[in-house]
């Protein structure tokens, strides 16, 4: 079983190098020409063109995407779907929102091809070490994947959470719940910059990232950007927002839940264009060293 593979970015060239680690089969395909050549040279074999990857006709095809969610994902999927055949298998392992994937996946039913929509979570250190991923899809497809799915993931970092489009949905919770948290470590660092303590802030966040109760991954993120930049003095404090947070705030208006630390989080986003509050720096540096994510430097 090969696994074509489709977006060679940083998330995506991870998985791929992932999977090549556990002994799969993997082609990869990227429409940029650098991404494919830094793909042949971390070992990965690459097709130049998206429909070598479906010359053979009787394969069963598994095709992974790891493309931008929208637009993108939308027209790769219309693509790749008339290539394919009855129980050949599209995953989508972007951050796609639910109700597209709900979709996708009745469009695709009618052709017989399956479709399983998965959350991606971790970084890029997790896709290519051990990611933690949240499955939704058909229980037949999805058990054909177990063992992808597994040595994909850090152990237990796998769960099948249930029917077309839970795993998207869980992933857009995760993603609201990750904005409020980053947001309360930005703030906390907001005050210490403004309370007149010579406060190393390298050294506070090593120490709270060894036994206090707000030791986590974020916590060890943003001690790594104070590594390299003690004060994020090279930063602008704008925040992009990737779209999860602010699906999850009208799906907690349509069922009229409460989530007011999420919602402010987004807002809060959004307001980080005036550049200047250093908790937004924070933020913005914890998204660049776990994803990747654009930062803007000062001039």
């Amino acid at each position: 079983m090969t696994i074509k593979l489709i977006g060679l970015g940083k998330m995506g060239l991870n998985i791929g190098l992932n999977m090549k680690d556990h002994s799969y089969a993997v082609l990869g395909f990227d429409v940029d020409e650098t991404k494919r050549n830094q793909a042949k040279q971390n070992g990965l074999n690459v097709v130049e063109r998206l429909e070598d990857f479906f010359i053979n006709k009787k394969e069963k095809h598994i095709v992974y995407l790891m493309v931008p969610a929208g637009k993108i994902t939308e027209n790769v999927i219309e693509e790749v779907s008339g290539f394919l055949k009855k129980d050949d298998i599209i995953i989508d392992a972007g951050n796609s929102n639910f109700n597209d994937s709900i979709r996708r996946y009745n469009s695709l039913k009618t052709d017989e091809i399956d479709f399983v929509d998965v959350g991606t979570s971790g970084g890029t250190s997790g896709a290519r070490y051990g990611a933690s991923l949240m499955v939704g899809g058909d229980k037949k497809a999805v058990n054909q994947l177990n063992d992808l799915f597994t040595k994909l993931a850090k152990k237990e970092g796998y769960y099948h959470v249930g029917k077309p489009g839970s795993g998207h949905y869980v992933k857009m919770v995760h993603n609201g719940i990750e904005y409020g948290m980053m947001q309360a470590i930005g703030e906390g660092f907001e005050l210490m910059h403004h309370s007149g303590f010579d406060i190393d802030y390298e050294a506070l966040s090593k120490v709270w990232n060894n036994g206090s109760v707000i030791e986590s991954a974020l916590m060890g993120y943003i001690h790594e950007a104070f590594k390299k930049d003690s004060q994020l003095s090279k930063l602008e404090g704008v925040v992009d927002d990737s779209g999860e947070a602010m699906w999850m705030v009208e799906e907690a208006l349509k069922h009229k839940v409460s989530i007011p630390v999420i919602t402010q989080s987004l807002y809060a986003r959004y307001e980080s264009k005036d550049k200047i509050k250093f908790s937004e720096k924070v933020v913005a540096a914890m998204r660049n060293e776990f994803g990747g994510h654009a930062t803007y430097k000062k001039e």
